[in-house]
């Protein structure tokens, strides 16, 4: 309100001090001899004609004044700061009233630094996306790496580009220095989701980085999820990422199967502006993805994930140094047929209704050994369960079949309940705890 008045008033005194000059330009000028008042008049006629020019511009002015002063009133989105360093005609487009879940806007924040490969992932989020309106695509870069910066910038308006100002390094504990990128991603992190919610003021976004490459219904899968997250508040997330999605390990025959999962998957994920405002005050200063899977941000909620990932991963190169990638990311498998999530009922994946569904089924399934799955055995059975009793025994059972074996604050990769659930030689699989479970146990990981 006061950005409006302070231009309404800056309006008005630039026509009045126009008009001032004008007069004290008349009053100031020295008498004329009789000879000269031909001219004079002249002069006066054609002062006169470009005040009243210069009057309608001013009019002019105060109608956009007035007009853009209505439109700030009404406009979620405030002014970009230079901050943020968007060229203005790359600023995102502002969402739209909030209507229903169909309406809103999804924007794509692509978390780049010095990977040119961004371009892989560019391509594939321009090629699959339904519509620019309703995804827009946000590409924010930490690093200032200039092939990088040239290479999104190639894409011209057809996505925004945003950079990190704070390039600089962070102080960090001795133990840590091999570690300081680590510290720049969770910086980076904080900085763009604060600018997708604080200064774009998005109702949720799509956080992917630079090095995913994304299957044809990737959209189509979070355009229908969204839905859930915005009524179920025991789900914090979407994500297009099974952690244990190799191609032997999942049936390709059930693209449309989704889950919950109690981890973390990330890899692209789904949030909402109310969870940034909860995790932004307390957001790491490291390894922001594992400090997510900690109780105190999990906070019994849980995620939605795919049978066949929506996303594969590219970059063997990063501050992880390949950890895990030649072991497992690069066999993920990436779903390549589109599924029509948005036309399917996705209301069994709500708590109540996944719980009565979900959990029957797999305590229905005839229990078996380790050694019978490995040699094979017992195929008659169908769909069967494996039962752990520890940590160990989880461990154990997950390198014997291929399975991620690492835990986070206890919670098993993809696990809901404690029950891992994938394909072995050709079927279903349950890897699960007792039936009287009563929850994770931090000292696990």
């Amino acid at each position: 309100m006061l950005k409006k008045s302070s231009l309404v008033l800056w309006g008005a005194a630039l026509f009045i001090a126009w008009h001032g000059l004008l007069l004290l330009f008349l009053w100031s000028r020295p008498p004329s001899p009789a000879a000269d008042g031909a001219r004079l008049t002249a002069e006066v006629i054609r002062l006169a004609q470009d005040a009243e020019t210069e009057l309608e511009r001013q009019k002019e002015l105060l109608r956009q004044i007035h007009r853009y002063s209505q439109l700030w009133g009404r406009r979620r989105v405030p002014i970009t700061p230079k901050s943020s360093q968007i060229p203005p005609r790359l600023s995102p487009p502002p969402p739209p009233p909030l209507t229903d879940a169909v309406d809103t806007v999804l924007p794509v924040l692509v978390l780049a630094c010095d990977r040119s490969t961004v371009r892989r992932c560019l391509d594939k989020l321009l090629r699959y996306r339904p519509s620019a309106q309703r995804f827009p695509v946000i590409v924010s870069q930490d690093c200032g790496h200039a092939e990088t910066a040239a290479v999104i910038a190639s894409y011209g308006d057809a996505v925004a580009h945003i950079r990190q100002p704070d390039l600089s390094d962070i102080p960090v504990p001795a133990e840590h220095r091999k570690f300081q990128g680590y510290y720049k991603i969770a910086r980076h992190y904080r900085w763009a989701l604060g600018q997708v919610f604080r200064t774009f003021r998005y109702r949720a976004a799509i956080v992917v980085e630079d090095d995913l490459e994304i299957a044809p219904d990737f959209f189509e899968y979070f355009q229908a999820a969204f839905p859930l997250l915005l009524a179920d508040r025991s789900l914090w997330c979407i994500s297009a990422w099974n952690d244990n999605g190799k191609e032997q390990m999942v049936d390709v025959g059930q693209a449309d199967l989704l889950y919950r999962t109690d981890f973390f998957p990330g890899l692209g994920w789904l949030l909402l502006a109310e969870l940034w405002d909860e995790l932004e005050p307390k957001w790491p200063r490291a390894f922001w993805d594992d400090w997510m899977r900690q109780p105190e941000q999990r906070r019994d909620r849980s995620c939605i994930r795919p049978e066949v990932s929506r996303t594969m991963t590219f970059g063997r190169k990063g501050v992880s140094h390949g950890q895990f990638f030649d072991q497992y990311l690069k066999f993920i498998k990436l779903n390549d047929r589109f599924v029509p999530f948005t036309q399917l009922d996705l209301s069994y994946l709500k708590k109540e209704e996944y719980e009565r569904s979900f959990l029957p089924k797999v305590y229905a399934a005839p229990e078996v050994k380790v050694e019978e799955l490995q040699g094979n055995r017992r195929r008659e059975l169908g769909t069967v369960r494996l039962q752990y009793s520890g940590r160990d025994s989880f461990k154990a059972f997950a390198k014997a079949l291929g399975l991620m074996d690492d835990l986070k604050s206890g919670v098993p990769r993809a696990g809901y309940r404690g029950i891992v659930s994938f394909v072995y030689r050709g079927r279903r699989v349950y890897l699960a705890p007792p039936s009287d479970w009563t929850g994770y146990d931090p000292s696990w990981s």
